[in-house]
């Protein structure tokens, strides 16, 4: 059975912001370091993406694959594994809980990667890691420098 790794960071914005930048899929590559390549298949009825094309480099873990994202209120993204050349399952969700006030926001990033060649649970565990610690800094980065996507841009356009 696959087991899951998560973790969470401290974002110094209110959670719509945070959720913005999440939902800008086409900025991916600007700010997450394993995405090379990101496009929106398929948008739901409120305009969110519901089926996105993403090419993944992280090291052990490379691939072309397309998620399905499941939107629960304004404060949770969830997506699972349509298709994919390596993965056999890419299972994760964001949830945001305002803190401070609703001046920050607690971010928490949940994995469950696993491949179709044989590879050890140990390294498997370590790229999800290194997945979720690289994307809640860049999404931390992202998010509190004010950067596309994030609201400060959308509140001046």
């Amino acid at each position: 059975m696959a087991e899951h790794t998560s973790s969470s960071i401290t974002i110094e914005a209110a959670p719509a912001d945070v959720m913005g930048v999440i939902a800008d899929f086409d900025r991916y590559p600007e700010w997450t370091g394993e995405v090379k390549e990101a496009e929106v298949l398929e948008k739901d009825d409120q305009g969110r993406a519901k089926q996105v094309r993403l090419v993944l480099d992280a090291g052990a873990i490379k691939d072309d694959h397309t998620l399905a994202y499941t939107w629960t209120g304004e404060h949770e993204v969830s997506w699972s594994l349509v298709k994919s050349q390596m993965l056999r399952a890419l299972d994760g969700s964001y949830r945001l809980a305002p803190a401070a006030g609703g001046k920050h926001t607690e971010v928490t990033y949940q994995l469950t990667v696993d491949v179709k060649i044989p590879m050890l649970g140990m390294i498997k565990r370590k790229a999800e890691k290194v997945i979720i610690d690289r994307a809640l800094a860049g999404l931390k980065k992202r998010v509190e420098s004010g950067a596309p996507g994030s609201s400060d841009e959308a509140a001046s356009s």
